[in-house]
């Protein structure tokens, strides 16, 4: 059987592969630019909504960073449709509406920002891997920039869900 598969695979290889990634991180950039502004009005911290407003300027940075990357590889900068990413911000959106009021509110936003920002990462480290191995090293530096914003951003994440937005939301009887 596994003659019958090598002999019917595609021909489409590492480089294909790389550049499907990234139209999918370019698409998931675009909706996460999208969903920041709302996630910022939606949380009651004010360091809590500093922080998702301080990403969104550091995204618009790296869809700029993307572009370039798209310019250097000699593609049109276009996403391709992310079911991940889709699935990860309509949690984000469900938080929003079912927890509107709560104190446990921005606890969740802080956990759906992270699920974000470790999707983000695990995305990143592959580009990274697979740039690397195709020898492009100019795009690696500029894929290495973001995804080092993007693991400070889980780190400041994880520090206010640590600093008292975790247990405002403990304080809060079962319903």
């Amino acid at each position: 059987m596994a003659a019958t598969k090598k002999a019917t695979a595609s021909t489409k290889g590492l480089e294909d592969l790389f550049l499907d990634g990234l139209k999918d991180i370019y698409y998931a950039e675009k909706k996460i630019l999208k969903a920041l502004p709302k996630m910022a009005k939606g949380a009651d911290d004010e360091q809590l909504t500093a922080a998702f407003e301080k990403h969104r300027a550091e995204t618009e940075g790296q869809v700029e960073r993307l572009e370039e990357i798209f310019d250097i590889i000699g593609a049109p900068a276009r996403g391709k449709t992310c079911p991940a990413i889709d699935g990860i911000l309509e949690e984000g959106t469900e938080i929003l509406e079912e927890y509107k009021g709560s104190p446990s509110l921005d606890a969740g936003l802080v956990g759906a920002a992270q699920a974000v920002e470790h999707y983000e990462i695990a995305r990143y480290g592959t580009l990274i891997a697979w740039a690397t191995s195709l020898g492009k090293d100019d795009v690696v530096e500029l894929l290495n920039a973001t995804l080092e914003e993007e693991k400070a951003t889980d780190e400041a994440l994880t520090s206010l869900g640590e600093a008292g937005v975790n247990d405002r939301a403990a304080e809060q009887k079962a319903a």
